[in-house]
């Protein structure tokens, strides 16, 4: 199969192009001092998914509150001021070394649609670290859901044809099987899968899946994906 064949690639942005895991990990240790210090990836990630279960709300205000969660398993800080650092930590996490350059390559040639769980603000902040590379963007304050949602690809594909695209001409690119991978290919989508995990036990801070989807394209990094694409 050929890169030729798509004119649109819509991105996961949040774990595909900004590094949310390294986000957490920062601020919950730093926030936390030498106890959170002492914890391992896994002992933060899971307080954290559970917390984020519990508010599954908009991002740029709710993490205050998926904090607090954590904070309160593990027996961090949990006073306002910290559920309020992290909040902002949030919104300043940084891209992957290899995404803005990636994306700034890809651009050339294809049209690029953000697709993602965060909401309006944080998506803002993202995408100007990101470089503003995208020609469009979709996120949970237009569709109502998250992803893994039908409904999220439902939105975008109607939003993709008012201007000119099919579904055929679209490739998802995430890095999360249960959020993208999955969902994506059983609507029938042609998927590439950015492993940005590759070489690391477990599913760190994205929900665990019962089996991996085959992806069409499969890449440990952006910059492995744009040099496949587009070339150097």
């Amino acid at each position: 199969m050929s890169f030729d064949s798509f004119k649109v690639l819509t991105f996961d942005v949040v774990g595909t192009l900004i590094d949310f895991e390294g986000g957490v990990l920062n601020a919950v240790r730093k926030i936390g001092g030498a106890k959170a210090a002492a914890l391992s990836d896994d002992q933060i990630f899971e307080p954290y998914k559970r917390g984020r279960d519990a508010h599954p709300e908009r991002s740029s205000e709710v993490m205050f509150h998926v904090y607090r969660h954590l904070a309160r398993e593990l027996g961090l800080p949990d006073d306002d001021g910290a559920c309020d650092a992290f909040q902002l930590s949030v919104l300043r996490w940084q891209p992957f070394s290899d995404s803005v350059e990636a994306l700034k390559r890809l651009r050339t040639k294809f049209r690029l649609v953000a697709m993602t769980n965060a909401d309006r603000t944080a998506l803002s902040a993202y995408a100007h670290v990101l470089g503003n590379p995208f020609h469009d963007t979709v996120c949970a304050d237009d569709t109502g859901v998250a992803k893994p949602n039908p409904e999220f690809f439902a939105y975008n594909k109607g939003r993709q044809s008012a201007f000119g695209y099919k579904q055929s001409d679209i490739l998802h690119v995430a890095q999360s099987q249960h959020h993208d991978i999955g969902v994506a290919r059983k609507l029938g989508y042609k998927v590439c899968w950015i492993e940005r995990r590759q070489g690391q036990a477990g599913f760190g801070g994205t929900p665990k899946v019962a089996e991996l989807t085959k992806p069409d394209f499969h890449f440990p990094t952006m910059k492995a994906f744009a040099d496949a694409a587009v070339g150097g």
